[in-house]
């Protein structure tokens, strides 16, 4: 360890910067962050920097004497002879200097700051390589959402409380770890503090101090891994119980917490595992062990994905969950086919509707679906593509409308089949496309191979 890893308090303490350029500007507004009083002493200081409250201003050439009552330095100056000047009366004096990119010169390393205050994370290479722990940083930001801050703000209100009414250090411990990754931290995480004080105190009131579980409703998106939310993946990594079907990839499901028990809930037209009742309970009774559980739904879950109904069965056995939207199929997969699902030359509208009904039929309002200058995507419609084609023409679309059917799409087995309203039937029979399959109907089907960017490598 070439370094100490350290904290330092700086709140009202006098600070100097040396250099009042863009560098200098960016150190003197961390200090400032920190709560510090900040001295930027330079022949030139950024106008922005000298109107900054709490700065002081000093228009000279650097000299020993504006080191007076300053508790921590930092270099920022192109010229490395005045940097190295103010390093050595620095340390000179034990006070601790820190000259940008020169690691050499310093005492102290000025870290990557990823900041939720309470809560700080600091990541330094020991100045060899800046941009890595700027990298390093942007990867923990994806892990750790902003309102984190809110979490640890809340384990600080209630930590006398907690260390008094559970007096055993490692029970403690356990209660924390159940608290601050849990359902509790749920809710504070989604601003619900009400709830989750709530929760605490009914937790040290319990014997056992065991959390009740929830669920966590999470669009998979349609397929490609990089589409998920920050929320989504935040939640896979937390789950007891993962239950997942035949729309969500194999890639996302591998990104779920490694020790989790895994749940196949696969639906496959007239082929599943398990009837939507019998989800709808596996949830329930998964929550009432105790556990965590995440509900993995291709898309979003509110379109097409029967999410409704699932809430609707938890909200009546009263078991907490959340609901996480994902990228749906719809504009997911029109972006990767390269297909604008609206476009002033051909869509003012889109209409998303589902070829299969709950009664098995394809019974659509055709005539609604038929208008000129809209897009239509049809969910689930592979079986019904001929009856699909038929039906808008009977109704009034052009049988020469342009119409794409995207299998797999957003994955690196993504195919596009396009045609027509005519055409495209006899076209799927010899290709034999494969679900999970989307189909799009519009003028903007056109647009697919100037405007086509991914292409997937079987």
């Amino acid at each position: 360890m070439d370094f100490l890893p350290v904290f330092h308090n700086v709140k009202g303490k006098l600070c100097l910067v040396v250099g009042g350029g863009e560098v200098g500007k960016r150190k003197a507004e961390v200090l400032l962050e920190a709560g510090a009083k900040v001295r930027v002493v330079a022949p030139e200081i950024d106008p922005e920097l000298a109107k900054q409250p709490g700065v002081e201003n000093v228009m000279a050439r650097f000299e020993a004497k504006y080191l007076e009552g300053v508790t921590l330095i930092i270099a920022a100056t192109n010229d490395r002879s005045v940097n190295k000047v103010v390093s050595e009366l620095a340390q000179a004096r034990s006070i601790p200097v820190n000259v940008v990119d020169d690691p050499e010169l310093c005492s102290f390393i000025m870290p990557a700051i990823l900041d939720r205050s309470p809560l700080m994370v600091a990541f330094s290479s020991g100045g060899t390589s800046p941009v890595l722990t700027r990298m390093m940083r942007g990867k923990l930001e994806t892990i750790i959402p902003q309102n984190y801050s809110r979490l640890a703000a809340f384990a600080e209100r209630f930590r006398e409380l907690v260390k008094t009414r559970v007096t055993n250090p490692a029970k403690r411990r356990i209660f924390w770890e159940s608290a601050l990754d849990g359902v509790i931290a749920e809710k504070v995480l989604t601003g619900d503090e009400a709830s989750a004080e709530t929760m605490l105190h009914k937790l040290l009131d319990s014997e056992d101090n065991i959390e009740h579980g929830e669920v966590y409703l999470v669009g998979a998106g349609p397929g490609d891994p990089d589409l998920l939310t920050f929320r989504a993946l935040r939640l896979m990594q937390k789950a007891d119980v993962v239950v997942y079907d035949n729309l969500v990839s194999k890639p996302i499901v591998e990104m779920t917490r490694r020790d989790a028990e895994r749940i196949f809930v696969g639906k496959k037209r007239n082929d599943h595992t398990l009837q939507q009742e019998e989800i709808n309970e596996l949830l329930v009774s998964l929550a009432k062990e105790g556990k965590r559980v995440v509900r993995l739904k291709g898309g979003d879950p509110f379109i097409f994905g029967r999410g409704g109904e699932e809430i609707e069965t938890l909200a009546a056995e009263g078991i907490p969950f959340q609901v996480v939207p994902g990228i749906t199929a719809a504009s997911g997969v029109a972006s990767y086919a390269g297909i604008p699902l609206t476009h002033r030359d051909h869509a003012q509208s889109c209409v998303f509707v589902t070829g299969h009904l709950k009664d098995g039929t394809m019974n659509l309002d055709w005539e609604q679906l038929a208008r000129p200058k809209q897009t239509v995507v049809v969910y689930m419609g592979l079986h019904g593509l001929g009856t699909l084609c038929s039906e808008l023409i009977k109704h009034g679309m052009p049988d020469a409308t342009p119409i794409a059917l995207v299998q797999q799409g957003t994955t690196p087995n993504q195919r596009v089949i396009t045609g027509t309203l005519a055409t495209l039937p006899a076209i799927a029979e010899r290709e034999k496309p494969q679900a999970p399959t989307l189909i799009i109907v519009g003028g903007v089907v056109t647009l697919r191979e100037k405007l086509a960017w991914f292409h997937p490598h079987p």
